[in-house]
């Protein structure tokens, strides 16, 4: 029996160990937007070199309304947060890899393919899919990996 239980205990504490090593390659990134601060999530998560952000909308982060003017407006709103969120972590569009879009009507495709096309212009890997609700009633959600 002593022996199990010096096994738990070696155990455990390498487990302990293992843990405190990889938070430390871990850092999650409070929003720089004062009014996000109580926020359930990161927007920016830190790993190894990249960044994953949380998913951003169209929304005017002064008036925390979604801007108005449709999907076109919401895409260039959504990309636009998406920047200033890179910007505050020292990366840039041109250092995304990979962006995951929502959009409330997959009949809105080709108007956001437009404005993201002006954008994303070193064409990172993505994916597309419409879902039938998104936070706060937006049309369009994208999040993003960036390397730093």
């Amino acid at each position: 029996m002593k022996n199990s239980s010096l096994f738990i205990i070696v155990w455990f504490g390498f487990g302990m160990f293992s843990c405190q090593q990889q938070s430390q390659d871990i850092l999650f990134h409070k929003s720089h937007e004062a009014k996000k601060s109580e926020a359930p999530f990161s927007d920016a998560v830190e790993a190894n070199g990249f960044l994953f952000l949380s998913g951003q909308v169209g929304m005017d982060h002064t008036s925390r309304t979604l801007v108005k003017g449709g999907i076109t407006a919401e895409t260039i709103q959504c990309i636009e947060n998406i920047k200033a969120v890179l910007k505050q972590h020292n990366s840039s569009l041109d250092r995304v890899i990979k962006c995951t879009v929502i959009l409330k009507n997959i009949e809105d495709f080709s108007a956001f393919n437009e404005v993201y096309k002006t954008y994303f212009t070193n064409k990172p890997a993505r994916t597309t899919f419409a879902a039938s609700g998104l936070a706060v009633g937006a049309q369009i959600e994208i999040e993003v990996i960036a390397f730093k």
